[in-house]
């Protein structure tokens, strides 16, 4: 059987720039605007670094779920496998003084682990990936719940300060953590859309027999989704506990709601076969900017949610028009031929 490299599609799989990507950068500068004659702390140089901070760890997961949803899967557990990562770093980073570096590698392998199994679950377990990462997402929650045994740790020293958005995680003026989220996501985005096995994920996502018709190994890089995006979740685990101090039971509770909405908004199809890591990193800004703006105004807490599951909502309803109006043209071409 002869390999090829990219599905047969009329269209090209991707583009430098979506239709919802500019809408978002859009919005964004309509709410910076809007936002700024509002309140006068919205654009300080500290206020902007505190949101691309924040969601500089939603980013960075976000850019691994892109993979994961263009195949045409989910992953509901990153939000468990943060904190479970996050509780082992954090401990080991106290008690037995792990310096930077092997801090950051025993975070990476964990996430990997967590994610390879999901991954191996998902394409060998022919159960859909929702049902399998809810299970692991409750089984790495008990289990980081056994390993917190009932409080909070405590006295975590700044070893990984380097993600940890202060003066000594900034770099010239922004984030470090940041700075990653968009190095991770340039490179993301030329292996998705330049190398043949990033191409397959959107064949994959499109038609999974067809692709593996043309030669491409489903399992395989449904597997390689999975595992990706459960090291950049160890990474993003680095992040969130980069300023030290104290890391809570509940960390990472909604992580994987917020990062889901990230790409959805972004413009990734709920349904597979199409997105780009821009639009997840533009998704992640938008959700950031609409944290930080509630809070400026003093408006109650539960309104970013609201407003999230509304963005998330349009995002789903002009999904499923693209799709309709896509497949309706399919039709009408194949009745003209």
């Amino acid at each position: 059987m002869t390999t090829v490299d990219t599905p047969v599609r009329r269209r090209p799989i991707v583009r430098a720039i979506e239709g919802q990507e500019l809408a978002l950068v859009v919005v964004i500068i309509v709410l910076c605007v809007v936002l700024s004659l509002m309140t006068r702390t919205f654009l300080t140089a500290s206020n902007l670094n505190n949101i691309l901070f924040s969601v500089a760890p939603i980013a960075i997961m976000g850019i691994g779920m892109t993979a994961v949803i263009v195949t045409a899967g989910i992953d509901v557990s990153v939000g468990s496998a943060a904190a479970l990562v996050m509780v082992i770093v954090a401990l080991l980073v106290r008690d037995s003084g792990l310096p930077f570096l092997p801090a950051v590698v025993v975070a990476l392998v964990l996430g990997s682990i967590l994610g390879t199994l999901n991954g191996l679950l998902v394409a060998y377990g022919r159960v859909h990936p929702i049902i399998i990462t809810f299970g692991t997402l409750n089984i790495y929650r008990f289990v980081s719940l056994q390993i917190f045994n009932s409080q909070d740790v405590t006295g975590v020293p700044p070893t990984l300060q380097f993600f940890g958005g202060g003066a000594s995680g900034s770099t010239l003026g922004v984030s470090n953590a940041w700075w990653l989220a968009m190095l991770i996501g340039a490179g993301m985005w030329i292996y998705m859309r330049y190398w043949a096995t990033g191409r397959h994920l959107y064949a994959i996502g499109g038609d999974p027999d067809a692709a593996r018709l043309a030669g491409v190994k489903v399992a395989r890089r449904r597997v390689a989704a999975y595992a990706m995006t459960g090291l950049l979740v160890g990474l993003a685990a680095c992040c969130l506990i980069g300023s030290g101090g104290l890391i809570q039971q509940n960390s990472g509770t909604g992580l994987e709601l917020q990062v889901i909405a990230a790409v959805v908004i972004g413009g990734t199809s709920i349904l597979g076969g199409r997105g780009t890591v821009l639009g997840t990193l533009l998704g992640a800004l938008l959700v950031g900017i609409v944290s930080s703006a509630i809070t400026l105004l003093g408006w109650p807490s539960d309104l970013t949610d609201l407003f999230i599951g509304l963005f998330i909502l349009l995002a789903v309803g002009v999904d499923l028009v693209r799709q309709r109006r896509r497949l309706a043209g399919h039709l009408g071409r194949r009745k003209v031929g």
